[in-house]
């Protein structure tokens, strides 16, 4: 492999692990500080379930983006 598609490969590999970064982030950080402080009504909906169900959601996400970038820098020599 030549520099330059060690570079690419490198910058495809940051960019799933910054997309795993907003899903965990954003998909269930993002929750558990909004029930945790009971912003929005998610401490009090009846719906907890469904924020929880939804949380494990975007964890699984960002962990499968997190081993996608795993696997692309594993191309590398």
């Amino acid at each position: 492999m030549s520099l330059i598609q060690n570079e690419r490969t490198k910058l495809t590999a940051n960019a799933l692990d910054r997309a795993s970064t907003a899903c965990l982030t954003v998909g269930a950080l993002g929750p558990a500080a909004a029930s945790l402080y009971g912003l929005g009504g998610a401490a009090t909906a009846p719906g907890g379930v469904l924020i929880a169900v939804g949380s494990l959601f975007w964890l699984a996400a960002a962990g499968v983006l997190h081993f996608m970038a795993r696997s692309v820098l594993g191309r590398l020599i």
